[in-house]
């Protein structure tokens, strides 16, 4: 009997190093193919994530007007938010700050009173601005 478990012990081999390379090279393939989509995921959230907080902080803005009763024209920084925001950060996961939100009285067929521009923050707003309808449209 153990002669027999012996013999069926010898019988059996291992990989041989072609299987073992052909699986290196497979796995090789699958993470050259992985680690750029991967990559490419975690800057479109990033980017989105950021496009969120800018229109949170329009949203804040809102909220500023209402409560305050501010007339337009009006360029509200994010002092002036602060009690209206509870935290946003930048991309690099610290408070923003310096950026500041444009005021105007709507014209034409847009809806609404007034119209909000974001501006200096991170890269979705650089000095020009973004407005809300393109914020949400880089959030999608």
């Amino acid at each position: 009997m153990v002669n027999k478990l012996g013999l069926k012990l010898k019988e059996q081999k291992g990989f041989t190093l072609i299987e073992l390379l052909a699986v290196i090279v497979i796995l090789g393939i699958i993470a050259a193919i992985a680690i750029p989509a991967i990559g490419n995921v975690i800057s479109k959230s990033d980017a989105k994530a950021e496009a969120q907080s800018g229109l949170q902080i329009i949203n804040a803005a809102k909220l500023y007007v209402a409560n305050e009763n501010v007339a337009a024209p009006k360029n509200l920084t994010d002092t002036d938010l602060k009690e209206y925001l509870d935290s946003v950060s930048d991309a690099k996961g610290k408070p923003a700050t310096g950026f500041s939100v444009t005021v105007d009285k709507a014209t034409g067929s847009t809806v609404g009173k007034y119209t909000y521009t974001l501006k200096n923050f991170g890269k979705v707003a650089d000095a020009a601005g973004v407005n809300e309808a393109t914020l949400i449209e880089k959030a999608k």
